[in-house]
């Protein structure tokens, strides 16, 4: 499936991207069922609000009970100070996450296209397990950015064995807010870890004070829709606001090593839904 170049790019960069892996059509079969999903989401009995900014403080029981259901997280201007929506629903949502490839049949079969597992055992994988998947809106002009973090942060394995694969629903580019990263940054050691402590509190803690990548050191992603992405657990990336006028779809996943640990302190477990093998 890859060639010995992009190999040697993925490990020397700490990410790829392959132009036009997915079809159209499956890419218009995720948008039409992420867009049922909102439709029957109800928005009087769940108002979390997903952001960054406040280095992941307001998770609640909606959030932590994720790893197991389609929950969908409003952006953080989605309400006012009344509470009510300041858009219609389907304007308003962050994204959708986190066990869309159990539940949903329509993302479950996109999950198990062969593109996946094949390049994942290019780059080393034997066993890939998908551990999470979201849907994500990046709504124009409400929300805000998605800060410079490193995935190993949020889904720890032992030894760290994550992988991120970025699907563009849509084309990405500076002006709506696409993936930057920092070529080579998954060399860089992690940074933060966010832990669930034996209570069942979650709390995040500065490992290392290296800085996050500066503005000469980034790189952004700009791809067409049906391209793929694929970094590293370590590969520091953001996004920033979507100040133009269209959306931004994107689908991920997020899959670890099967003879990697995965502990109890990660946030998203699946103690009921067992292991989906990519």
């Amino acid at each position: 499936m890859l060639t010995d170049n992009q190999k040697n790019q993925y490990h020397d960069q700490g990410y790829l991207v392959l132009e036009n892996g997915i079809s159209q059509q499956d890419l218009a079969r995720l948008r039409a069922s992420a867009t049922k999903i909102v439709d029957n989401f109800d928005i009087g009995e769940h108002r979390t609000v997903f952001k960054t900014n406040d280095h992941d403080a307001g998770r609640d029981d909606y959030f932590f009970s994720s790893g197991e259901n389609i929950h969908c997280f409003l952006e953080e201007d989605a309400l006012d100070e009344n509470g009510k929506l300041c858009k219609p629903a389907h304007l308003a949502i962050n994204k959708i996450g986190h066990a869309m490839h159990d539940l949903d049949p329509v993302f479950e079969a996109f999950c198990r296209l062969p593109i996946f597992g094949r390049v994942l055992r290019d780059i080393g994988y034997q066993q890939p397990l998908l551990w999470q998947t979201m849907y994500i809106f990046k709504q124009p002009h409400i929300g805000g950015e998605v800060r410079w973090h490193q995935d190993a942060s949020y889904l720890i394995s032992a030894p760290a064995s994550v992988t991120g694969i970025w699907v563009a629903i849509e084309d990405a580019h500076v002006g709506n807010g696409c993936l930057w990263v920092q070529p080579g940054g998954h060399r860089s050691p992690l940074r933060e870890i966010y832990q669930l402590d034996p209570g069942g509190c979650a709390s995040l803690t500065t490992l290392d004070n290296t800085p996050w990548p500066s503005a000469d050191e980034a790189v952004a992603v700009e791809v067409a829709a049906g391209s793929i992405v694929i970094f590293h657990d370590h590969m520091p990336h953001y996004s920033s606001k979507n100040l133009s006028r269209h959306s931004r779809h994107a689908f991920t996943l997020h899959v670890a090593e099967n003879s990697s640990e995965w502990p109890d302190s990660n946030w998203l477990q699946r103690p009921t839904l067992g292991n989906f093998e990519l």
